[in-house]
């Protein structure tokens, strides 16, 4: 969660009252990721009549360390990692995908290979571990199941990265990470917004090649719409969908809104937003659902406080299908869909990130029955 009190609904207002200053940014009071307040919004009750479902398991709870992000990896023997990314004690935390067991940490303070700063966004493909390290303003890459570092990137491009996407094309891949770099700071310390004309580089685009063993990247460029609807003003989870040619943003300004910004994915902004009327709380980690006929549904997270949401969203349409909630999990950060089968999870398995300090597991067939969703194929 990236914490904002951001003022840009207020800007004209504010230049009214206090006169022309010559100062473009505006001020927000600490938008230096203050994990340890949730939404403000969730506070109030909330009469919502939203399904309740079951949590399969719940990880330990290791309140020290302030997890953020999960992400799943199945070896060759059908074992299942669950990795999740611990903001505050700089490392990987290794989970048994299908029981929540701790099993291992992974990695050091620091800013060498397979050494963390702050590490945030995480997403598996194939066998690779790609990791956000928002204050080593990096992307690190790991090969499992040893977690041998093979690739550090973007450092010379990135000032304030958390989030991230990866889509595989080919033999390589295409990165997408969201950047919340601001513009200095006040008098009192707060994080200050750059204008609309300066939210151009919120997220970077990157291709990472496959030679042999070796990777190697280089920057496509970046973007991000300058216009009022559809600035990202404040940016963190991102996930994409090739076949449709589109990408989901979520917006974390909640003075401005809770919502998440349709992309395409050349990074233009599509003259959509979706959640506004439906998110009482920060939007927060995003997800997607396909199917084998072209359906699915895109898993989005609405962080309240005391309960998290989770809505979903038509694939093709963006329509909202509905929303259920957990009997446990609350302020969630990140989620990562696993689609592939298992004996625990035969449909697959949702895992959110709790309250800062561990990760739960919620069955699909759970997610389905509850809003009534047709038969899903995995493709």
């Amino acid at each position: 969660m990236i914490q904002a009190r951001l003022l840009f609904p207020a800007l004209i207002a504010s230049l009214l009252i206090t006169g022309c200053t010559g100062k473009s940014a505006v001020p927000a009071a600490d938008m230096r990721d203050s994990d340890e307040k949730a939404s403000r919004a969730a506070t109030t009750p909330d009469a919502r009549d939203i399904p309740v479902i079951k949590e399969a398991f719940l990880t330990p709870m290791t309140p020290a360390d302030n997890i953020d992000s999960p992400a799943s990896w199945t070896n060759a023997d059908g074992k299942r990692w669950l990795i999740a990314t611990a903001k505050a004690t700089d490392k990987l935390v290794v989970y048994d995908g299908q029981t929540g067991a701790h099993l291992r940490d992974v990695g050091t303070a620091g800013e060498g290979a397979g050494q963390f700063k702050r590490p945030n966004g995480i997403a598996v493909v194939d066998d690779l571990v790609f990791v956000v390290e928002r204050d080593n303003h990096r992307v690190q890459v790991l090969s499992l199941p040893d977690f041998t570092p093979v690739l550090s990137f973007a450092a010379e491009q990135l000032q304030k990265p958390y989030g991230l996407w990866v889509n595989r094309t080919g033999e390589g891949y295409q990165v997408y990470v969201t950047d919340a770099y601001m513009a200095g700071e006040d008098a009192k310390g707060d994080d200050i917004l750059p204008p609309l004309d300066q939210l151009d580089r919120r997220v970077w685009r990157f291709e990472v090649a496959r030679h042999g063993d070796a990777l190697a990247a280089k920057a496509v460029g970046s973007f991000g719409d300058a216009t009022a609807d559809g600035a990202l003003r404040v940016v963190e989870s991102i996930w994409g969908d090739p076949a449709n040619d589109r990408l989901l943003i979520a917006e974390e300004d909640e003075t401005y809104a809770n919502e998440l910004k349709v992309y395409d994915l050349a990074g233009k902004y599509a003259g959509k937003t979706i959640g506004r009327d439906v998110f009482k709380a920060q939007s927060e980690g995003i997800m997607l659902k396909t199917c084998g006929d072209g359906s699915g549904w895109w898993l989005t997270t609405e962080q309240g406080k005391g309960r998290t949401v989770f809505h979903l969203f038509d694939r093709r349409t963006l329509a909202h299908t509905g929303a259920v909630t957990g009997a446990q999990v609350a302020n969630t950060d990140g989620i990562w869909l696993d689609a592939s089968t298992s004996e625990r999870f035969p449909e697959g398995v949702l895992y959110a990130v709790h309250d800062d300090q561990g990760v739960v597991a919620f069955d699909w067939r759970d997610i389905a029955k509850a809003l009534q969703l047709p038969a899903c194929q995995t493709p």
